[in-house]
This record gives C-alpha cells, structure tokens and sequence, in this order.
C-alpha cells in the first residue's frame, strides 16, 4: 500500500507539508523527531489528509499534483 498524505503544523497551522509513503505512522513519527531537514522547524505534526494507492507510481503522481499551482487550490478547497 502507498500512501499520500498532507501534514500540518500544529503550532504554524499556515504550514503543511505533501509526500507519500509506505507507512505513514512511522513517517509522522520521523516528521515529529526532527528527522526531516524540510520539517523539523515546524514541529509537531498532524495528519489532515491521506489516501491509499495500490499502485506507487500513481501514489507519486499524485503527490506531485498537489505540489502543482492546481493541486494547492484543490487540496486547500477539498482537502484541508
């Protein structure tokens, strides 16, 4: 299973991070210890969106969509 997920900070709530995974708990778990250079600023972090693909290169082609200009007003309309 692959999983796209959107993480917010608690204490910025104007900062949200994409990617995607195999397994999400333990990725939030790394978010929240610092292990991630474009996160550990924004610590801690909650999960607001995720959606599970059987497939990974679908998974990653959705990640990138909503990094894209479309994909931040569609997520910010529909998902957070």
């Amino acid at each position: 299973m692959h999983i796209v997920y959107i993480i917010q900070s608690i204490n910025h709530p104007n900062k949200v991070y994409k990617g995607h995974t195999s397994n999400l708990k333990n990725r939030l778990y790394r978010h929240n210890k610092g292990e991630t250079i474009s996160t550990s600023k924004y610590k801690p972090w909650k999960v607001v969106f995720f959606a599970c693909f059987n497939d990974k290169y679908i998974a990653i082609k959705f990640e990138k969509y909503l990094k894209t200009a479309s994909g931040i007003a569609f997520s910010r309309k529909r998902l957070l």
